[in-house]
């Protein structure tokens, strides 16, 4: 077996939100700016961290503009799902011996506030989310982290992830990259992944 480790993103890779999140955006901006977004307008929010987002719209206080932005979103909560077949697919990678882990934009409350993703989190050991590095996704650090956290070699691990965000980040760390293209967001640039899934399961054909 070449891989030890399968590291998912969360948002648009096992978490079906993209929906959910875009029109808490829509609702956030109208609050704080009094304007008007279309979502094809707001896609670059998708895999880079709530706050980087705020203040390239502009905000004085971009933590407490996210603040909203997170009330907001928990009128949403229950609307929120796991990708089809993914629940299935991570017991599976676990009880076939590999180590799961998450590499996320997310704050550590977003990540314990999340209710699909209380269905799978106990099966996962390791997790990085974006108060742990200096600096997110695109930069290699959440995944450099998460390989001296695990002490393991970046050839042992496969990073799946649906933007050019994770893309990157796997690039520049030098972790083989598989596109989870459920999540929608195949436009991955000079990006070229190593595996391109469409379904969950099809993972389970690379390990």
């Amino acid at each position: 077996m070449k891989y030890t480790d399968i590291v998912f993103d969360i948002d648009g890779t096992l978490v079906d939100n993209e929906k959910e999140v875009l029109a808490t955006w829509q609702q956030t901006l109208r609050e704080l700016f009094g304007k008007e977004y279309a979502t094809d307008e707001l896609g670059f929010v998708l895999g880079i961290p709530g706050e980087t987002s705020m203040r390239k719209f502009g905000a004085a206080d971009p933590e407490e503009a996210f603040r909203v932005w997170g009330k907001n979103f928990m009128n949403h909560k229950s609307d929120i799902t796991l990708f089809p077949d993914m629940e299935e697919t991570v017991s599976t990678l676990k009880k076939r011996g590999l180590e799961l882990g998450m590499v996320t934009s997310r704050t550590r409350d977003e990540l314990n506030n999340d209710y699909a993703l209380g269905r799978i989190i106990d099966r996962f050991g390791t997790i990085v989310c974006v108060t742990d590095t200096a600096n997110p996704k695109p930069h290699p650090d959440p995944l450099l982290t998460y390989l001296d956290k695990r002490h393991v070699m970046r050839q042992s691990v496969l990073y799946i992830g649906d933007s050019i965000y994770d893309a990157r980040c796997a690039y520049a760390a030098g972790v083989d990259f598989g596109l989870a293209q459920w999540g929608g967001h195949p436009d991955l640039e000079d990006m070229v992944p190593k595996f391109i899934f469409r379904t969950p399961n099809e993972i389970l054909g690379v390990v």
